[in-house]
């Protein structure tokens, strides 16, 4: 079975899939068969990260998917740890030893660390890691306004995309806002909050029924209308095919102002940006 998904234009001309598949915590043979799954269903944007140690995984279930490396979009990120300069086109080369592959589709600040703040050093590091052919596409994950404004005004380059944790329960408004305004696309972690939440949720759960779609792909299909891509992971094929069954049904004007309009209670992660450290 396969899904067909529609694609996003980014600010540096490429193209990348609506919907991805997340690898967080999936690892070993059994991830390996997990991202095979969701390959097989019709995922092609597949996220990773040096540190969720399943680049490998990710490198194996592309080859043995048997579908062609330029129809698909392979996603990692560098950790904190290795933010200066040297260190970080090491890493982007070992991220690469790691799964086997000649390049990523994107690569990824993952968090800012601004205490440490050498950021703007890992980002010159992407910059030139894709001017040798390494990386595709570059962006970052966790940064907050002011990171993105210091990046921009120091370099010049504006990151394609910036995954954040977004969510029905944290929509984000003010940081898609300026996404917006400055051509970044917004990529979804934590898409469907934790899940059990979402579904006891009556706005949504009412919104599903109506549909005839259950609460997850009302919420996924929320996403990809704000002009978000989602990344949910699942190690169920139940959920996969659930989740990327999203692109034949639209959520209306209404439908999608009472989700966005759906108290928030702040992120559900004790990670913010402004002070975290990754390491």
């Amino acid at each position: 079975m396969t899904n067909h998904i529609p694609e996003i234009l980014l600010n540096d001309g490429r193209k990348a899939p609506a919907i991805g598949f997340g690898t967080a915590r999936i690892r070993g043979a059994e991830g390996v068969e997990s991202v095979k799954t969701a390959l097989d269903l019709g995922y092609r944007l597949i996220d990773s990260a040096f540190n969720y140690e399943n680049e490998g995984v990710v490198g194996e279930a592309v080859r043995q998917s048997g579908i062609a490396r330029d129809q698909l979009f392979i996603t990692s990120k560098l950790p904190g740890r290795h933010h200066k300069y040297e260190e970080a086109l090491k890493t982007i080369e070992e991220s690469l030893y790691r799964a086997g592959l000649d390049y990523y589709d994107l690569y990824l600040i993952h968090w800012p660390n601004p205490k440490v703040n050498l950021y703007v050093e890992a980002w010159q590091a992407l910059i030139d890691a894709r001017a040798k052919g390494l990386i595709r596409s570059i962006g970052v994950s966790n940064f907050l306004p002011e990171h993105l404004d210091r990046l921009i005004k120091e370099t010049g380059v504006v990151p394609a995309m910036n995954q954040i944790e977004l969510h029905p329960f944290y929509n984000q408004a003010e940081q898609r806002a300026y996404h917006e305004k400055h051509g970044i696309i917004t990529e979804s972690w934590s898409p469907l909050g934790r899940g059990e939440d979402l579904l006891k949720n009556e706005q949504l759960r009412a919104i599903a029924a109506a549909r005839g779609k259950s609460v997850s792909q009302i919420v996924l299909r929320w996403h990809v209308q704000l002009g978000a891509v989602p990344i949910p992971r699942s190690q169920s094929e139940t959920h996969q095919r659930e989740n990327i069954d999203i692109f034949g049904f639209e959520l209306s004007e209404e439908e999608m102002k009472m989700i966005s309009d759906i108290p928030t209670t702040g992120p559900l992660w004790e990670q913010d940006p402004a002070v975290y450290e990754e390491f």
